[in-house]
């Protein structure tokens, strides 16, 4: 190892180690602030020290820290922090950028999530089950029939959203989970998505327990509640997000990595893969800081946020609920228990922290998340010094790279960073 990599942790957990505990203060209100697109000012930004301390409410030297880990972590990324409306950190490193659009992996998967919650609050009329909709029907999922398995007619849209449909895992060692069971249950690897027949290959993944017996982490299970959304809606899932949400909130570029090689995705992955700006991805973890509101429209239903933030009736066996882990548990000690996040492969996580009007950004990637072929859309240049970099072994953490303990320690550390007084 070289020895600019050889850094020691010391200093980043004892930032940790000196929170035991979070006890959130009394939530500071923005004072209505909504920024305005990034083409006619963006976000409003701190002058200084002082004016972040005593306006946006943070220690920006307690950021640093956050910052060190992040850029120890992944290959490429960066770091952004909006406290009370303010954009009070904002730094990138290797290929990122704020106008790249990197794929951002699992991350999508919120997005997914929030379109759906949107759906369920417009068309009522076509869903009135809400969340308890069997989705598994002629009407909903024509393109599942006939169900090579009986059982899928009782999955929920709640338990698509939740990982509890019964659907396998994925990975080269996917896990279910039960409540009540204290080892995780090893599933056997399978056949999982298919991008060049994304509807079908997702649809046809086996189910490894009964819908709702258990939790195992399932991107087809995002995916055909998209389906489910293209069919009620009568639109593409990027084209809903935009009108809903990247219109009002003013994106920038932005699109899903349909271009695969050879191959244009004709649907957008509801799994993930998300391409968004940076300073847009902030954009619509700030909306849902401000329990779904962006300017004088309420663009998400606030309760649909709210469950979104704590343990949910479709799965009880771990904190993870429509697509957000969150932490109703505290099993992140030094976060409130009102946070929820979403991360993504490569070192990606969008956090929401509502009682402290906090939002989190933290980017990742390896090389390929930001070939500019995935998008089509026009980049910015490419920085190519840490191209194929390697995060740092941390031995000791059962990840076995920093990169692997990352997510929650960054979280920790800008919470730490929130003056209380």
């Amino acid at each position: 190892m070289s020895s600019s990599l050889c850094i020691s942790l010391r200093p980043f957990l004892a930032v940790l180690s000196s929170v035991s505990l979070w006890i959130a203060p009394t939530k500071a209100v923005a004072d209505n602030y909504f920024p305005p697109p990034d083409n006619e000012g963006g976000w409003r930004t701190p002058e200084d020290e002082k004016e972040a301390r005593d306006q946006a409410g943070i220690d920006l030297s307690k950021l640093e820290p956050a910052y060190e880990v992040t850029q120890r972590s992944t290959a490429h990324g960066g770091l952004l922090v909006v406290r009370r409306g303010y954009l009070c950190f904002e730094r990138y490193f290797g290929r990122a950028s704020r106008n790249a659009n990197p794929d951002m992996a699992s991350t999508g998967k919120a997005f997914t999530s929030i379109a759906c919650g949107i759906m369920l609050d417009e068309f009522k009329d076509k869903l009135p089950d809400g969340l308890d909709t069997k989705v598994f029907t002629e009407k909903h999922l024509p393109e599942a029939f006939p169900l090579n398995d009986p059982r899928k007619a009782d999955i929920t849209l709640g338990q698509l959203l939740c990982m509890t449909g019964g659907y396998w895992g994925e990975g080269q060692a996917p896990s279910g989970y039960k409540k009540g069971v204290a080892k995780p249950e090893p599933l056997k690897p399978v056949k999982g998505q298919d991008i060049r027949d994304l509807d079908k290959s997702s649809l046809n993944v086996p189910l490894w327990c009964d819908p709702g017996a258990g939790y195992s982490y399932s991107s087809p299970s995002p995916h055909i509640a998209s389906i489910v959304l293209r069919h009620v809606t009568g639109m593409e899932l990027q084209d809903y997000l935009q009108a809903k949400l990247g219109k009002p909130q003013g994106w920038g570029a932005w699109g899903y990595c349909l271009h695969r090689g050879d191959f244009l995705m004709p649907h957008a992955n509801g799994a993930g893969s998300t391409a968004l700006h940076a300073t847009d991805a902030v954009r619509f973890g700030y909306c849902l800081a401000q329990g779904g509101k962006w300017k004088d429209q309420q663009l998400v239903p606030a309760d649909y946020i709210k469950k979104c933030q704590t343990w949910s009736p479709y799965n009880p066996h771990t904190p993870f609920s429509l697509q957000w882990e969150h932490n109703a548990d505290g099993h992140v000690a030094g976060a409130p228990k009102d946070a929820f996040w979403k991360s993504g492969a490569g070192g990606f996580c969008l956090y929401v922290v509502p009682s402290l009007d906090l939002v989190i950004y933290k980017l990742g990637g390896k090389d390929g998340q930001y070939d500019p072929a995935l998008t089509g859309l026009p980049q910015p240049p490419l920085n190519l010094d840490r191209d194929n970099w390697q995060p740092i072994p941390a031995t000791g953490f059962h990840e076995g790279t920093l990169g692997g303990q990352a997510l929650w320690r960054v979280l920790e550390m800008v919470c730490a960073a929130v003056r209380v007084d």
